[in-house]
């Protein structure tokens, strides 16, 4: 009586256990990898964020702290939010991936079905040589790099130079950089005023070029330069203990050097085999699915999107849709063709915001903008519109820390 009892018991058993709930694992717990988590979560699959960091610094809005318009605690999220809604958060940095499951720091395993990896950058200073980045920090990352540069500006003498370099495509945030010279010229106009800054460019053009110009010579004429690729703006070497940077053109003595170096996709994304010859993770843009790794997905900076740019809003909303992706194949059912959006704000000063807007759809491979839709802010717009995109660029950013953060 006792073994049909148990063998009943198995026999119902059985089924639960070969429908048990496919396993999704996230890396990285930035924009993009904690909005996939709370999307997955939402969507019924049982979902594991991995993330090296107890708390996430967000890079929007760090130049503000760098211009001393806004503290860092202002830029810190946790993960309490999701813990909250049932989802699995490990604080610990993942090392690499093997076939279905992924190896942590310490050693231990985490298996999955399908994995969403938002791996963010490799910053690459060895590519300029002489680059200290304690000397000459990047702050492309908001965190102690922020904080450093930020001291530096204020410990510097007015009549000083500031040089800032920005690098070659593809890198994160296109506009960033302009957006960083211009809260730093502002910084200077305000507390400097006899100080100047050079943007050294090893580009010839950028991301809402004319909107930027027109700022930089209402707002900051005579204080901001900017020099492009074709006039000696790329950076060929520095000497960090000197603050001299160097270009194919000549060299220019800084009392503050911003030096942004050239990046890739993020380490654990090499380590795992997600990288091309590019140094970016080729996707396919319907599923985000890797094209070399079947079976692991791939959003935000890392990625190669097409016209798409690598910023926070664009993470945001791959996110979103890869977490509808995931869980229509682990259905079994062929993901919808998706359709995104991104804006890009950046302030110029306080109260003065510019964007640009863009709809991607899947084209040949990659993501395509959507002919007709998106556009940039007005050029010669009166004030009230400019901070009127300055209050909308901080709904903005409550609204996507909300959403991925909770």
């Amino acid at each position: 009586m006792r073994r049909r009892a148990l063998l009943g018991a198995a026999l119902l058993a059985a089924p639960a256990l070969a429908q048990a709930a496919p396993k999704v694992v996230v890396i990285g717990g930035g924009f993009g990898g904690a909005t996939a988590a709370r999307a997955l979560h939402r969507l019924g699959v049982s979902v594991t964020l991995v993330e090296r960091d107890a708390t996430y610094l967000s890079c929007p809005f760090s130049n503000a702290v760098i211009a001393g318009l806004r503290e860092m605690e202002a830029q810190r999220f946790g993960y309490d939010g999701l813990r909250r809604e049932g989802i699995a958060v490990v604080v610990q940095a993942a090392r690499t991936v093997e076939e279905r499951r992924v190896v942590l720091a310490d050693g231990a395993t985490l298996p999955f079905d399908r994995l969403v990896m938002a791996p963010g950058i490799a910053l690459h200073p060895d590519a300029i040589p002489g680059l200290d980045t304690e000397a000459m920090p990047h702050a492309w990352r908001a965190g102690p790099q922020t904080l450093l540069l930020r001291r530096q500006l204020e410990a510097m003498e007015d009549g000083g130079l500031v040089v800032l370099s920005a690098p070659a495509n593809p890198y994160r945030c296109p506009p960033g950089p302009y957006e960083r010279a211009s809260l730093i010229a502002h910084y200077l106009k305000t507390h400097k005023p006899r100080s100047k800054l050079i943007l050294l460019d090893a580009k010839d053009a950028f991301s809402k070029q004319r909107l930027f110009e027109e700022a930089w010579a209402a707002l900051y004429p005579g204080l901001l330069e900017w020099v492009p690729l074709s006039s000696g703006g790329k950076v060929v070497e520095v000497d960090a203990a000197a603050r001299v940077v160097r270009t194919e053109f000549g060299e220019h003595q800084a009392a503050v050097a911003n030096i942004i170096p050239p990046q890739s996709a993020g380490r654990i994304a090499q380590a795992a085999g997600l990288t091309d010859r590019s140094g970016w993770c080729a996707v396919d843009p319907v599923s985000f699915e890797s094209r070399l790794r079947p079976g692991i997905h791939l959003i935000g900076d890392a990625i190669i999107a097409g016209a798409m740019p690598k910023s926070a809003f664009a993470a945001n909303a791959q996110a979103r849709v890869c977490a509808e992706a995931v869980a229509a194949l682990l259905r079994g059912e062929a993901p919808a063709p998706p359709k995104l959006i991104n804006t890009c704000y950046s302030l110029l000063e306080p109260g003065y915001g510019i964007s640009i807007a863009g709809v991607y759809q899947p084209k040949d491979g990659l993501l395509a903008d959507v002919p007709g839709a998106g556009g940039v802010s007005k050029p010669g717009a009166p004030t009230a519109v400019r901070a009127a995109e300055a209050g909308y660029a901080e709904d903005w950013f409550r609204t996507v820390t909300a959403d991925a953060f909770g």
